[in-house]
C-alpha cells in the first residue's frame, strides 16, 4: 500500500472529489446497490455466537509460517515456496485454488512472473463476497536506517490480511455457509516506487497484481462486494474509514464497522475519516467495479502507518493475538450475516 502524506511514495488524497466518482458515491447509498449489496443498517441479521469461531492463534500460525520462508520478494526462493504453500493451503480449505501468472515490468525496468493466487468457496452459487490481501513483501527495507536495500519480512505487511482469511475459511469449513466466497491474495502489491530512487515519479507502479486481476476477472460472475486486509495484525492497531473505501462502498464500511462496535472492537475500528491510500482496493473498485473496502492500520490525526512499517522491524514481534482476533471475528460476522441474509 502506498500513502502520499507520510511520503512522497504514498499518494493519499484529500480534498474534493470529481463529480463523477460523487456520482458513484451517491449510488452505492442506495438500500440496494447496483451490485446487489443490501446496505442497509436494518437489514442486520442477529448471529449466533457460535458461529464466530475465529482461532487467533491458529491466524498468527499462518502467519509464522509464510514468515518462516522468509521475504517473499518476487523472484526470490522464498516467495516460489510460499507460492506453493499458499496454493496447497487454499485447496484444503476451499473448494478450488490456483494461480493466476501474469507478466509484470517494476518500477526498476526488471520484469517479474507474477503469481495471484485464487481459492473459491462454494463456486456454483451465483451470490458472492470477495475476501483479499496481498502476499508478496516489500522488496526492500526503504523506511529502515539499516540496510535499507534488504528485503523485509513482512509479517503484518502483508502475512497478516493472508494468515486472517485462512483461519476464517477454516473456520466456515467446521461451519459451513452457503454463500460464495472468491479469495485472491494479490503480488506484486508491495514493489512501487521508493522515495529515494532518483527516478521520475510514476503512476500505478504499486498494486500490479490486483490491476491485472481487475482486468481480467470474468464480470459476468463478479462478487457482490469485496474486502481488503492490509497490515491487520499489529499491536493497539486502528482501523479508519478510508476514503476511497467510503467513495464506492460506504454502507458496507459502516456495516463492517458497525459490527465490530457490537463485538466490543470499537477501540480497533474508529468512526474517523482518512484520506485514501493507494491500495488494491482502489484498482477493485475502478477497473473491475466490485465495490470494495479496505480495512488498513493507520494512526488517528494522519498519524501514518505503524512505526516499523517497511522496515526490518515488521516480524512476527510486531503481531498482536487480540488484533487479529477483533479483525477476524468482525469479518466472520459480516460473512454470516451475509449468508443468512441471501437465504
Amino acid at each position: 500500500m502506498f500513502n502520499a502524506s507520510l511520503t512522497a511514495m504514498f499518494r493519499i488524497y484529500f480534498g474534493l472529489l470529481i463529480s463523477s466518482t460523487l456520482f458513484i458515491s451517491s449510488c452505492l447509498n442506495t438500500d440496494e446497490s447496483p451490485s446487489g449489496q443490501h446496505t442497509s443498517d436494518t437489514d442486520t441479521q442477529p448471529i449466533e455466537a457460535a458461529l464466530l469461531n475465529f482461532d487467533e492463534a491458529l491466524a498468527y500460525n499462518y502467519i509464522d509460517t509464510q514468515v518462516a520462508f522468509g521475504p517473499r520478494k518476487p523472484g526470490s526462493r522464498g516467495h516460489r515456496e510460499c507460492a506453493l504453500w499458499l496454493v496447497n493451503t487454499l485447496s484444503e480449505l476451499s473448494d478450488t485454488a490456483y494461480v493466476q501468472e501474469f507478466d509484470a515490468i517494476t518500477f526498476d525496468a526488471k520484469r517479474h512472473k507474477g503469481k495471484n493466487i485464487i481459492g473459491k468457496l462454494n463456486p456454483k452459487n451465483p451470490n458472492r463476497i470477495l475476501l483479499c490481501a496481498h502476499w508478496d513483501t516489500r522488496p526492500m527495507a526503504d523506511q529502515d536506517t539499516k540496510a535499507p536495500h534488504l528485503p523485509i519480512l513482512g509479517a503484518n505487511d502483508a502475512g497478516s490480511g493472508v494468515g486472517v482469511i485462512l483461519a476464517i475459511l477454516k473456520s466456515l469449513k467446521e461451519k459451513p455457509i452457503s454463500l460464495g466466497i472468491d479469495i485472491v491474495f494479490f503480488d506484486l502489491e508491495d514493489y512501487g516506487q521508493p522515495q529515494n530512487s532518483g527516478l521520475p515519479p510514476m503512476k500505478d507502479d504499486w498494486c500490479l497484481g490486483s490491476q491485472y486481476w481487475s482486468k481480467n476477472t470474468k464480470h459476468n460472475t463478479l462478487p457482490r462486494w469485496g474486502i481488503l486486509l492490509d497490515m491487520v495484525g499489529g499491536k493497539d492497531a486502528t482501523f479508519l474509514k478510508e476514503k476511497t473505501s467510503v467513495t464506492y462502498a460506504a454502507n458496507l464500511v459502516n456495516r463492517v464497522w458497525g459490527h465490530a462496535q457490537s463485538l466490543g472492537y470499537s477501540h480497533h475500528f474508529l468512526s474517523e475519516p482518512m484520506g485514501a491510500i493507494t491500495d488494491d482496493h482502489l484498482y477493485i473498485n475502478t477497473i473491475a467495479e466490485i465495490p470494495t473496502i479496505d480495512i488498513i492500520h493507520y494512526k488517528l490525526n494522519n498519524g501514518g502507518f505503524a512505526d516499523y512499517w517497511h522496515t526490518h522491524l515488521d516480524n512476527m514481534q510486531s503481531l498482536d493475538n487480540p488484533t487479529l482476533k477483533a479483525v477476524g471475528k468482525t469479518l466472520l460476522y459480516t460473512i454470516h450475516e451475509e449468508d443468512k441474509y441471501m437465504q
